[in-house]
């Protein structure tokens, strides 16, 4: 009775939060509410542009400036580290009021710096991105026949040698009739029924109406700077607009000023605020999307199960064999025999650089459980688009709490290598704290270094830098070390057989077991290829990413075939007699990162063909390193983990002298 009591006083302090003033808004997680004659204020987002892949401030172009100047609104951490910088703008409607011809401004002559930029962004083909109540501004366009979706809208348009800027958007608002405002019918219970008080009559009489969705049209139509030498923002344009999309007609001359204005279109829509994204979603090669993905599952599942199958017929029946004999005849078949057998006391053989081993396996596990964990939460629908950020914030959340993970998977495996003994422990925790972040910071700096260079929104503020390091030693770091000291106290894991003193020599192979080793990685390859073109896509395109229930079901996939790729590999090398099998496990399946790197730059050649300058090309290949090497520790780890349990399993199944 307690905790219902205490549910309803917080269910009481909800309601009255949500029903007073101005209310509680958290954009695009709950409905809002706005009155006829409402203010809808338009913010804008940084300039785009898939062509450099540099995001520039909406500032940065001589466009108009809002009355109260210019303010940024509430950011998260993901949002900064995605360049995003969003900001209020001019532009602002009356809900359902429908107006034309409104002016916002008079730009001042342009300078030649401001010609300058403003014909590269043209050039550059960089977008302008607007939001109304947390949707972007979206644009149709007519393409043979097909009707393609846009986000956003160009600068301008080059025209033979002229250029053109877009200084008139034709705005379109759907919106639908507010529902449910009695926050007790929607929760349906009686219990919250009696604590929630029910709106008041005059509110309920008030008709109200949410934004479903947002439609700009650019137009590129000529002003007379000379006729609005004395307007004042929002008063009504002199002569009447005609916006036709087909048309130019405001070109961009150095010494001449821009005339900005819009007009705003109110429509009512079926269109529920659940389904308000649909239209963002739904963008071209949905239909491809989904069937590549099935095919691919099919066809990786099938070739799974025939390693599985092989790989399990192969060992049971050295097992069966071996087993069936009496001590005389395996003392014999000791003798006799060769393969995984004779290295009995070289297969748990210290391996080079093991400390290191043990790093890169604990931030393995780390980055695995990150990815896991974040991409379940996405296809539950905590981190959906509607919520910017909001997924690079989680990862970031969740890759610092699974810092204990990375620590004690790290410590206990060294201990295990050292047989038992915890010296070195701390300094096992401190490398796997630092090495893969700290590898990610110096490839960040050197990036970050080029986008301060270029002046753009991209280029991580300084103040966020610090903020960032002191998330790493303030927790990351201390959540290893923890995790390294659960890992010191956690018993060791006893190895079935001893190792000799004495190594056992290699025999010399047909062919190099490396180069196996880096073939292998194409069978993981296989099974996100095709996924990886979407998120390529979703990064480097511009595109709305949402189908993480694939993504989430690849990953296991992914989880799967690393393992039994290593497995089959690892069985492979102690069949020939080769007991230094620690490293190559792990990049048995961490070599898939090769092969993604090497997808990627064919990605910049053929899909990113139209990306300019060195800069642009660096910061993918910067980014595109950073991803691979993360996926290659999550993927080595997951190989290097698979066989480790395979060895230990086999060498305990089989009693040798």
């Amino acid at each position: 009775m307690r905790s219902l009591d205490q549910f309803k006083i917080w269910v009481l302090i909800s309601c009255l939060i949500l029903q007073s003033g101005d209310g509680f808004y958290l954009p695009g997680s709950y409905p809002h509410k706005h009155e006829v004659g409402d203010q809808l204020s338009v913010k804008v987002n940084s300039l785009t542009s898939i062509d450099t892949e540099i995001p520039y401030s909406y500032y940065s172009l001589p466009f108009c400036k809002p009355l109260e100047g210019i303010k940024d609104s509430a950011e998260n951490l993901g949002e900064l580290l995605m360049g995003d910088r969003i900001e209020n703008s001019p532009y602002r409607f009356k809900m359902y009021t429908n107006e034309t011809d409104l002016f916002v401004c008079r730009s001042d002559p342009l300078n030649a710096n401001d010609f300058k930029i403003l014909k590269e962004r043209i050039d550059e083909m960089y977008q302008v991105n607007l939001l109304l109540d947390n949707l972007p501004a979206i644009r149709y366009t007519k393409k043979e026949g097909y009707i393609l979706r846009w986000t956003g809208y160009p600068v301008g348009i080059k025209v033979q040698d002229s250029y053109f800027v877009f200084n008139h958007l034709k705005f379109k608002v759907l919106v639908h009739k507010y529902e449910e405002p009695n926050v007790a019918r929607v929760m349906g219970t009686g219990d919250a029924a009696e604590v929630i008080p029910a709106v008041r009559k005059g509110d309920s009489d008030v008709a109200g109406y949410m934004v479903v969705g947002f439609e700009v049209v650019p137009c590129s139509v000529r002003h007379d700077p000379n006729s609005v030498k004395n307007m004042k923002m929002y008063e009504k344009y002199p002569a009447g607009i005609n916006c036709d999309p087909t048309s130019v007609g405001m070109a961009v001359k150095e010494g001449q000023p821009i005339v900005f204005t819009y007009e705003v279109l109110f429509e009512e829509s079926d269109i529920k605020w659940p389904s308000r994204w649909d239209a963002y979603l739904k963008m071209e090669g949905s239909k491809v999307h989904w069937f590549s993905i099935l095919n691919s599952l099919m066809v990786i599942t099938f070739l799974a199960g025939i390693v599985f199958v092989i790989f399990l017929r192969t060992v049971r029946r050295d097992l069966t064999r071996y087993e069936e004999l009496d001590k005389e005849a395996q003392a014999q078949m000791n003798e006799e025999l060769s393969g995984w057998k004779l290295v009995v006391a070289d297969v748990f053989r210290a391996p080079t650089n093991a400390s290191l081993l043990c790093v890169m396996v604990g931030d393995g596990v780390q980055i695995l459980g990150m990815a896991v964990v974040t991409i379940l939460f996405a296809a539950l629908g905590f981190m959906s688009p509607a919520s910017r950020g909001t997924l690079i914030t989680g990862m970031l959340f969740f890759y610092m709490v699974l810092g204990i993970a990375a620590g004690y998977v790290a410590v206990r495996m060294w201990k295990t290598i050292c047989g038992g003994v915890i010296t070195g422990w701390v300094s096992v925790s401190w490398r796997a704290a630092c090495f893969f972040p700290g590898i990610g910071f110096l490839i960040l700096t050197v990036l970050n270094f080029l986008l301060w260079g270029s002046h753009s929104t991209g280029a991580i503020p300084f103040s966020l830098f610090v903020v960032l390091l002191l998330l790493w030693f303030c927790i990351s770091v201390p959540l290893t070390l923890i995790g390294g000291y659960l890992g010191a106290k956690a018993p060791h894991i006893e190895y079935p057989v001893r190792t000799n003193q004495i190594p056992r020599e290699v025999p010399a192979q047909k062919y190099p077991s490396w180069l196996l080793v880096l073939g292998a990685g194409t069978l993981p390859f296989g099974t996100l290829f095709i996924e990886l073109f979407f998120i390529m896509s979703s990064i480097w395109m511009g595109r709305v990413y949402y189908v993480f229930g694939f993504t989430f079901i690849v990953l296991i996939l992914l989880v799967v075939v690393c393992a039994e790729v290593s497995l089959v590999l690892t069985y492979m090398h102690l069949c020939v007699e080769d007991w230094r099998w620690w490293w190559k496990s792990f990049f048995a399946s961490g070599s898939v990162a090769i092969y993604i790197f090497l997808y990627s730059v064919n990605y910049l050649v053929f899909d990113l063909k139209s990306l300019s300058g060195p800069v642009s090309a660096t910061l993918y290949l910067g980014y595109s390193l950073f991803m691979v090497l993360a996926i290659m520790l999550a993927t080595g780890t997951v190989g290097f983990l698979s066989s480790f349990w395979f060895v230990h399993y086999l060498f305990s199944s089989v009693k040798l002298d």
